[in-house]
């Protein structure tokens, strides 16, 4: 009993269990949120999950926080979002939900007019999580002294301008 309290304690506090289906959690997450808009799911992506780990601690190492150069003309370019938090502290459902709430100032239509504020940078990890032409996503997160940094690719990238979110 003692050895399953504590491999449940991760889950339980919000703090990360690297060994408890992360990629299926992070996954699952997006899901729902794209379910609920009638959006396809996506798929997991090996391959887009070992380029976002190796930014991921390439990040961890540098102690930068910053989006991976990218030609945003190359189609071949993944779409990425970024999220930090104090080490431990959050789940995968927690990071991914910092995304999802942006949904709060989104309004549906043609990229970049998705913003009710104006403000595209408070919706831009919301639209690119719903992106209805993204069907591919890949995830890694790596940790720092006193943060986690959470790093998820997304093929096709979306955050088009002049096309339609959903």
């Amino acid at each position: 009993m003692a050895a399953a309290l504590a491999a449940a304690m991760p889950l339980m506090t919000g703090g990360i269990d690297r060994d408890s289906a992360f990629a299926e959690r992070i996954l699952a997450s997006h899901n729902r949120e794209r379910t609920t808009l009638g959006v396809r799911p996506l798929q997991w992506d090996d391959r887009l999950a070992a380029q976002a780990q190796a930014w991921a601690d390439h990040l961890a190492r540098t102690g930068k926080f910053e989006h991976s150069p990218a030609n945003p003309f190359d189609g071949a370019t993944a779409g990425e979002n970024l999220w930090t938090g104090t080490k431990g502290a959050y789940s995968p459902e927690e990071m991914v939900g910092y995304w999802i709430d942006e949904k709060a100032d989104f309004k549906p239509g043609v990229f970049p007019a998705v913003s009710r504020s104006g403000d595209l940078q408070a919706v831009g990890h919301y639209t690119q999580l719903i992106w209805r032409q993204t069907t591919r996503i890949g995830c890694g997160i790596a940790s720092t002294s006193a943060d986690d940094i959470l790093v998820c690719r997304y093929m096709v990238s979306g955050n088009v301008i002049g096309e339609r979110v959903i």
